[in-house]
C-alpha cells in the first residue's frame, strides 16, 4: 500500500499537488491586511470609517497644512511683525517673548523666546545649529508629522554647541564632516521648535541677543562647517493672518481633508499594527474617487466629527489624566505612537508640547470645587513653602483665555514663575497668586498678580521645564485653586 494513502486526505492531496500549486494554496488561505479592492461600500459604512479616519489623522493634516503654507516663502521672517515663519527647512526667531496677538499656535508661552520652522526631509537634509548657551535652560524641539519627538537636542541631554544633522527615513548619503550626531525621522515631514529661556528683566533682553543669533537651521547644501548668525530682531515682516475666529489659526478643513490624506499615509508609513488601518483608509478614498456621493458623505462626516469630537477637546476638562483639585495632565507627549485618542487631543488643544522629561504640563479649567474658572470671581494658587514645581530648569503659571490664547490686560501680564524676581512670598514662605480681573486693592499682592479676562471663562497651566523626579513621578502636583474668600 502507498505510504500517501495512510495519511490524511489533506495532507495527502497536498503531497499530490505541484509546488505552485500548493504555494497558491496557502496563500488562498492568508488574511488579507484591509479590504479586497474594488469592494462597494455603503454609506453608512464609509461614514464609520471616515470619522475614525478624520480623528485619527487630524493631528497629522495639522502639522502638513503648516509646511504647505509657507514652504514658498522667500525667507524668514515675522508675520505680522510677531509670529516667526520661514521656507520650507529653514526657520525663524523671535527676539522677545511672543506677543498676544499671535494665532498659529494655541497656548503660547512666554517664558521663552521661540523659534519656529517646518521641515521636509524629503526635499533635503536639515542641518541644525546649536550655539553655546552657557548656564541659559534652552530645548530645540523636533517632531515628525505624527507630533511625536526623534531628536533630543537640549540642556537637559547634555547637548554640546555645534552641528547636528537631520535626515529622513529613506536618506542614505554621506555625511559630511563637523557634524556631530544625526537624528533619523520616521517620517519626511516634521517641525522645529527652539525654546530659550529669558528672564523678564531689560538686562536678560539685552544679553539673549547675542546667544540667539546663533539658534538656525537651513538645508544641508548650505552647511559649509561655519556658525551662521542672524540678527533676529532685524527680520523682514509679512503681511498678517486673521484667524477669522479669535482661536488658532484652522490648519485642518474637513472639506479638504480625503484630498490630503493620501499625502498623509505616504509621509507616514504605518507603525507596527497599522497595516490594515492603512489599507482601509487608502480603499476607502479611492472608493470616494470613484463615487462622488460617498465622498460627499464622507465630508458630511468629518464635519460632524470636528464639531462632536475634536472641538470638545479644545478644553481641558475633557480630556488628560486626573490629578488632585481637578488637575489633569499627560505622560506621552510627543511620544504618542498609537494612542490616537490623546495626540488628536493635545494637537487640538495646546499641539507641540515636550516630550515629558523635557517638559511636564498640568492643566486647570475648574476651580477646587468643581466650578468653571470665569473672570467674574477671585482666585488664589497657593504653592506651600518648600513646594514650588521642583524643577532643573523652570516653572510658570499661564493664564489662557477659552481659545487657548492670552487674554489681553493693561499690563501685558500673561505668566507668573521662574522668569518674575519680584514675587513676594507670605511670612510662612509659600507663594500665593493672584488670580483675578481687577488688579488686588493691596498693593503689595500686585507683583503676584496674573489678570484674568473679566466675566469670560479662562484656564490655567502650569509648566515645569526640566522636571525633577518628584514631577514625573507624580508626587508633585499643582495646588488647587480655590474661590477666594
Amino acid at each position: 500500500m502507498s505510504r500517501h494513502l495512510l495519511l490524511p486526505l489533506s495532507a495527502a492531496l497536498l503531497l499530490s499537488l505541484a509546488p505552485a500549486q500548493a504555494a497558491q494554496s496557502q496563500a488562498a488561505t492568508e488574511t488579507v491586511a484591509g479590504p479586497v479592492a474594488n469592494t462597494r461600500y455603503t454609506e453608512a459604512y464609509a461614514r464609520l470609517v471616515a470619522r475614525d479616519t478624520y480623528f485619527w489623522g487630524w493631528p497629522l493634516a495639522n502639522i502638513y497644512n503648516r509646511r504647505l503654507t509657507f514652504k514658498d516663502l522667500p525667507h524668514p521672517g515675522l508675520m505680522g511683525g510677531i509670529v516667526p515663519v520661514a521656507p520650507l527647512n529653514r526657520l525663524s526667531m523671535l527676539s522677545d517673548y511672543i506677543e498676544p496677538q499671535e494665532r498659529l499656535v494655541a497656548c503660547p508661552n512666554q517664558d521663552v523666546v521661540y523659534g519656529a520652522g517646518s521641515i521636509g526631509l524629503d526635499i533635503s537634509p536639515v542641518v541644525i545649529q546649536v550655539p553655546d548657551f552657557g548656564s541659559r535652560f534652552w530645548v530645540y524641539q523636533v517632531v515628525d508629522l505624527r507630533s511625536d519627538s526623534f531628536a533630543d537636542i537640549g540642556k537637559m541631554y547634555g547637548t554640546k554647541p555645534g552641528f547636528y544633522l537631520l535626515v529622513g527615513p529613506n536618506w542614505k548619503g554621506k555625511v559630511p564632516a563637523g557634524i556631530t550626531k544625526v537624528f533619523r525621522a520616521k517620517t519626511n515631514t516634521g517641525f522645529v521648535i527652539p525654546r530659550v529661556f529669558m528672564d523678564d528683566t531689560p538686562e536678560d533682553r539685552k544679553a539673549i541677543q547675542s546667544v540667539i543669533a546663533g539658534v538656525d537651521m537651513y538645508p544641508l547644501s548650505m552647511y559649509d562647517g561655519k556658525m551662521k548668525h542672524t540678527d533676529w530682531a532685524s527680520q523682514p515682516h509679512f503681511p498678517a493672518q486673521d484667524s477669522g475666529t479669535g482661536g488658532e489659526t484652522q490648519w485642518v478643513s474637513p472639506d479638504k481633508f480625503f484630498d490630503e490624506l493620501p499625502a498623509l499615509l505616504n509621509d507616514a508609513p504605518p507603525l507596527p499594527g497599522e497595516a490594515a488601518r492603512y489599507a482601509t483608509m487608502r480603499a476607502l478614498v479611492a472608493a470616494a474617487q470613484q463615487d462622488p456621493a460617498l465622498k460627499a458623505a464622507m465630508i458630511d462626516e468629518a464635519k460632524k466629527t470636528e464639531a462632536e469630537l475634536v472641538k470638545p477637546l479644545l478644553q481641558f476638562q475633557s480630556y488628560g489624566l486626573p490629578l488632585p483639585y481637578n488637575w489633569t495632565t499627560e505622560s506621552n507627549g510627543a511620544a504618542f505612537g498609537t494612542d490616537y485618542f490623546m495626540r488628536t487631543a493635545v494637537a487640538r488643544s495646546n499641539i507641540f508640547v515636550n516630550k515629558p522629561n523635557e517638559t511636564k504640563y498640568f492643566y486647570q479649567a475648574l476651580d477646587v470645587k468643581g466650578q468653571r474658572l470665569n473672570g467674574a470671581g477671585k482666585y488664589t494658587v497657593t504653592f506651600p513653602a518648600g513646594q514650588l514645581p521642583p524643577v532643573k530648569g523652570f516653572w510658570s503659571l499661564t493664564l489662557y483665555n477659552e481659545d487657548h490664547f492670552f487674554a489681553p490686560n493693561d499690563i501685558k501680564r500673561y505668566s507668573l514663575g521662574t522668569k518674575n524676581k519680584d514675587l513676594h512670598k507670605n511670612a510662612d514662605g509659600s507663594l500665593t497668586i493672584y488670580v483675578q480681573a481687577d488688579a488686588p486693592t493691596d498693593p503689595a499682592r500686585r507683583a503676584n498678580w496674573l489678570p484674568a479676562p473679566k466675566d469670560e471663562n479662562f484656564s490655567l497651566y502650569v509648566r515645569a521645564y526640566w522636571p525633577e523626579a518628584a514631577v514625573t513621578g507624580g508626587q508633585w502636583t499643582p495646588p488647587p485653586v480655590e474661590p477666594a474668600q
